[in-house]
């Protein structure tokens, strides 16, 4: 019966929630072992030679296997460190299922196992966890504490504390057992333990990750609420404050939250936030969120994760947390599960279930997506998630995350351990394990569980090392390097074994010797390096949470002495620096925990060079604020865009991105004739437009506007002030569209034209547009016609619920009066089936007198038609070197060089997405109802590993067309299908089809010789989808910057949400160039979805959707 109940348990985990459990996967990703390359940085040592022949073991039984203990496979640690001061580090290894053991190191990469002798292998029948190094007594020899967990009786928990009684004359180290003596032999659950000075009072305290040995319970709101509230000191985290060489239990009075809903399999410590004081990010596995500990400096922490981080891992595992782009401030990585190739992402579970999604979220579980996370900080406090970009999302069932300079260039690369001995999160093998038990009437036997155990599907991952090219870009290095061999790894650590000045690495497997990998950097580069050793003052003796940092040739690195880091494992408390090819270091400065601080003058390199708390004079000073170039003010205008309670993929589960969220839509005119800018801002769905008129002194009231009112069941998308009827008052254009709860003719999609009395009132003209029952998204006015009046382009943006059908869009010709016609087909056929618009702007681009139209959308090419005769023909081939086909939102044209011609700066989805195009791999979309149900069935593709593959799982196919399921009656049968295999060439033929080559935002500069020229804008403006767009001059230097806005935040739940843009500002050079300006210095701290911005005086007017309006003033022209 017990056993039946467990199945009953982890099978609706599985299947019914759609959410993983713990941590697992299968296939190859991607980095075959195709041999080892000639020259690699690391060359693997065999354990005959290092004489390290540890062997992490586990032996599946009736009583043990992943079944039963889901944590079963999470494996060992790995602690490194000079247990006998003799100047080598030495190896500490944890065993689940074996002893643990140590290995003393006697120079050139030989080891001696001295475990028996240091009476250190733990304990029999118990299972060993995480294992750290630290001075615990401050006698300036390491301890070593080693932590206990599994479905086990307490008693077999205690974790363990080894004190280091010092080396005899054969230099071997002895310890004892004292964790009761220091009030540390908890009998928790425990993953990880951490010492670090959390008070800054001088001495050691510790930080204990714990993990409920439990499945996770099916959660609702109430029940949720309960748990959070009841503290669990078994399974919740705990934080030990040193008293003396006492530890006391404090967890509780610190603010952490230690309830049975703990889950913890990583912890970070550094000083995030630029203020001296440590803080600690938790990683927790399953939905429970994450937290990021802000020290209060009041001896206790505060979570402020939803303030600084818009969405964390899924399945989050180990991490690490280090300054990887050299800007002196430490970011985050958390480890997740999502696999790199295309087969393991169809054959494994992955959350697709938006009802349990939106519950986390209202659980106050924040935003959770199924991959690794990089949070950048931007030192104004919060951080810009770019794991994608950077290369580093998909390393599969992923647990060791470490950041260290393994090739001496100054930039710190990434090392992943990674892999599972069997996937147990395999869909089929759910799926076989569901109709078993349901089949077994008899009840669920041990024997039956070990049997299921050995038919789930095995596969040996590899290690990930990715180089980093000091761009926030990695490379993955895993074959070129020589780490491409498959295994099963969990903690690992590194170290300079050999005191040659590079590191090496030290990796925990499960079932396959540790790895010892030796780092050639010294004989295959002319790097140099810099190695610093600590020595605090008084009872911190390794001078834990000192922060260092090295200036050499213009360039800043940054360290923090945290040791423990990773998974489970503690790395070499000597410092690391690596330095290029440079020859010498400017300076380095040590700024100690107790504030005391030392410069040393180009200290000499290639050397270890120990800095001691006792010589530092000076004095440090944290917290000291840059000034920022803007400020938050009170919006002047008091508007609240609509709520919208919709997912649009709950209607077209397929869409690419949501289509709703498009407001509000801003636009500004003086209305009133008094020389003041008035603004209009456009309605949600089922919310009034609304007029602002400017007052003297800056402030606005809102004019009431019947007309707006009445059109309220409309949702404005675009607007556009301009004299309709030639009687010198700036009319009002708004665009309607929408989809929703939208049908694809639906009245509320009648664009409106409303007349200007001259003194800011106005009317509905009835009669002056032709009826266009389309749902627009861009409106645009030029005179395209030629008669000098002011005629309009309308594009359309969707076909509700049909997406991606082109809507239709318009050419509307003005008779003068303010009444237009449409004359599409006479003077512009091409328009009407355009595509998928977004956005319009009308330019004189080759100089010759006339208006034409730049045109951008959705899956289309930055579209040019000239007008020629009084028609407008496309002539985008002629314009541009290649069809820069994208997921275009947004358009500005502005002369950027000053050249008098007009340039485009054109908003992309970016580059921080699971999509990636280009000429020779495009994304593409075929759409048409494949199964002849009456819905359009659109297939997203794109290239995995050069094979074009639909983005579409098995799950999400069938359900879209349900006959599927009889030609793919298992997810391997799906697992490898690419696009080609999907459909017949016949059936492709015959679908409506759209691509994408280009997804960078970009700034095109026209060369006056009918090209324009593609000029790349920073890394930064491809962190996010770009949405809105304007020019600005904040430095006054009379050269054009730029202000860049955008995100999504209701995305397909696979890809996840867009959130990496708080507002970019870029200095323009006068020429078309732009840089980024740092985040703190620009002062932006935007959070949403930003869809419209104006220019009003010395401020920012920022419309951000479901929010108020936000402004930003520009601080030095106050």
């Amino acid at each position: 019966m017990l056993l039946h109940k467990v199945f009953c348990r982890i099978i609706p985990l599985f299947i019914g929630l759609g959410f993983l459990q713990s941590c697992q996967k299968e296939g190859t990703n991607g980095e075959k072992n195709e041999g080892t390359p000639e020259n690699p940085l690391f060359a693997l040592l065999a354990p005959e030679q290092t004489s390290i022949t540890f062997e992490n073991t586990l032996t599946e039984s009736l009583n043990g296997n992943v079944l039963m203990y889901e944590y079963f496979y999470n494996g060992g640690g790995v602690a490194v460190g000079d247990l006998n001061n003799d100047g080598l580090d030495d190896v500490y290894f944890s065993g689940n299922m074996v002893p643990n053991r140590l290995y003393l190191n006697k120079g050139m990469m030989k080891f001696e196992d001295i475990t028996a002798k240091a009476a250190v292998a733990g304990r029999d029948s118990s299972w060993k966890t995480g294992v750290t190094m630290a001075d615990v007594n401050g006698d300036g020899k390491l301890d070593i504490y080693v932590c206990y967990s599994g479905n086990l009786l307490p008693e077999k928990r205690r974790n363990e504390l080894y004190i280091n009684q010092g080396a005899g004359a054969d230099g071997i180290p002895t310890f004892t057992e004292e964790a009761e003596k220091y009030g540390l032999a908890s009998q928790g659950t425990s993953t990880q333990a951490t010492f670090f000075d959390y008070d800054k009072d001088g001495d050691l305290d510790m930080f204990l990750l714990n993990h409920n040995p439990k499945s996770l319970p099916i959660l609702n709101e109430l029940g949720t609420a309960e748990l959070l509230k009841k503290d669990d000191p078994m399974n919740g985290m705990r934080l030990y404050r040193n008293d003396g060489g006492t530890f006391k239990d404090i967890t509780r009075a610190a603010g952490l939250q230690s309830s049975a809903l703990s889950y913890g399999l990583g912890a970070g410590v550094a000083d995030v936030n630029g203020d001296g004081w440590p803080d600690l990010y938790v990683s927790n596995d399953y939905q429970v969120p994450d937290y990021l500990y802000i020290n209060n400096k009041k001896g206790g922490f505060t979570d402020q994760l939803k303030n600084r981080i818009g969405h964390t891992s899924h399945f989050s595992m180990g991490s690490d947390v280090a300054d990887l782009n050299n800007d002196t401030r430490p970011d985050i990585l958390t480890l997740d599960m999502l696999p790199e190739d295309n087969r393991r992402q169809k054959l494994l579970v992955a959350p697709d279930n938006y009802q349990k999604f939106d519950l986390n979220v209202r659980l106050g579980f924040n935003h959770q997506y199924m991959r690794n996370m990089l949070q950048i900080n931007d030192g104004d406090g919060n951080f810009q998630e770019i794991g994608q970009l950077a290369g580093l999302s998909n390393t599969d069932w992923s647990w060791s995350a470490l950041f260290a300079d393994f090739d001496n260039d100054g930039w710190k690369d990434l090392h992943i351990t990674n892999g599972l001995p069997r996937d147990f999160t395999n869909m089929d093998f759910v799926k076989h394990m569901s109709d078993y038990v349901q089949n077994q009437q008899q009840g669920i036997q041990r024997a039956d569980v070990l049997k299921l155990v050995y038919e789930i599907p095995s596969s040996n991952l590899t290690n990930y090392v990715f180089e980093n090219g000091g761009d926030l870009q990695f490379r993955n290095a895993t074959q070129a390097w020589g780490l491409a061999r498959p295994s099963n790894s969990n903690g690992a650590a590194y170290a300079d074994l050999d005191n040659d000045g590079d590191l090496d690495l030290i990796v925990n497997n499960v079932n396959q010797p540790a790895f010892v990998y030796q780092n050639q950097s010294n004989t295959l580069s002319k790097n140099h390096y810099l190695k610093i050793k600590t020595q605090g003052k008084g009872a911190n003796t390794q001078g834990i949470g000192a922060q260092l940092t090295l200036y050499s040739g213009g360039q800043e690195q940054y360290v923090e002495q945290m040791p423990t880091r990773g998974y489970q494992s503690s790395v070499s408390p000597i410092l690391h620096f690596g330095l290029g090819e440079k020859n010498n270091v400017d300076s380095l400065r040590v700024v100690w925990p107790s504030g005391k601080m030392q410069t040393m003058i180009n200290p000499k390199i290639d050397q270890l060079l120990t800095v001691s708390e006792i010589e530092a004079k000076g004095t440090f000073r944290w917290g000291e604020k840059a000034e920022n170039l803007f400020m938050e003010v009170p919006s002047p205008i008091a508007h609240q865009d609509a709520t919208l309670d919709i997912n649009d993929f709950y209607r077209q589960p397929l869409l690419v991105n949501p289509v709703s969220f498009s407001g509000p839509c801003l636009a500004k005119a003086d209305v009133n004739g008094d020389g003041l800018d008035d603004v209009f801002v456009g309605g949600g769905k089922d919310q009034a437009s609304a007029l602002f008129l400017q007052q003297k002194g800056g402030n606005f009231i809102e004019k009431g506007t019947p007309a707006f009112a009445a059109d309220a069941a409309s949702q404005a998308t675009d607007a556009v002030f301009f004299d309709a009827n030639g009687d010198g008052f700036p009319d009002l254009y708004v665009a309607n569209g929408g989809y929703a709860d939208f049908e694809p003719k639906d009245a509320r999609f009648q664009d409106k034209l409303y007349l200007n009395d001259g003194k800011g009132t106005y009317t509905l003209s009835l009669k002056a547009l032709p009826t266009m029952l389309t749902s627009t998204g861009a409106v645009c006015v030029g005179d395209f016609s030629g008669d000098g009046k002011p005629d309009l382009f309308v594009g359309g943006r969707v076909v509700p619920g049909r997406y991606p059908e082109t809507p239709e869009s318009y050419l509307l010709v003005n008779d003068g009066k303010g009444t237009f016609t449409n004359r599409t087909a006479a003077l512009a056929p091409a328009l009407a089936t355009l595509g998928l618009v977004t956005d319009a702007a009308s330019a004189d681009v080759n100089g010759d007198g006339k208006t034409d139209l730049i045109v951008v959308g959705e899956w289309m090419p930055v579209t040019v038609f000239t007008n020629e005769n009084g028609k407008l023909t496309d002539k985008t081939k002629a314009y541009f070197d290649k069809a820069y086909q994208g997921w275009w939102n947004q358009l500005l044209v502005e002369d950027l060089n000053g050249d008098g011609r007009p340039d485009l700066v054109v908003g992309n989805q970016g580059l921080n997405s699971q999509v990636r195009a280009n000429d020779q791999e495009v994304a593409s979309l075929y759409y048409k109802d494949f199964d002849n149900n009456g819905t359009i069935d659109p297939i997203l593709s794109f290239y995995i590993q050069g094979k074009n593959y639909p983005y579409v799982t098995r799950d999400e196919l069938v359900m879209q067309m349900s006959s599927m399921g009889a030609r793919y009656p298992d997810y391997k049968s799906y697992a490898d299908v690419t696009l080609n295999d999907l459909f017949s060439a016949q059936e492709l033929e015959s679908a409506g089809k759209r691509e994408a080559n280009y997804l960078k935002t970009a700034c095109f500069i026209n060369a006056g010789n009918g090209k324009f020229q593609l000029k790349e804008l920073p890394l930064e403006a491809q962190f996010s989808p770009i949405f809105a767009i304007t020019t600005l001059d904040y430095d006054q230097d009379g050269k054009k910057d730029l202000f860049l806005g955008g995100n999504i935040s209701q995305g397909r739940l696979r890809l996840g949400k867009f959130d990496a843009n708080y507002g970019l500002l870029l200095k323009g050079n006068g020429q078309g160039g732009f840089v980024s300006v740092p985040q703190k210095q620009a002062g932006f701290t935007i959070r949403g979805d930003v869809r419209s911005v104006l220019s009003l005086g010395n401020q920012l007017l920022v419309g951000v959707n479901q929010q108020p309006l936000k402004a930003y003033r520009i601080k030095a022209r106050q």
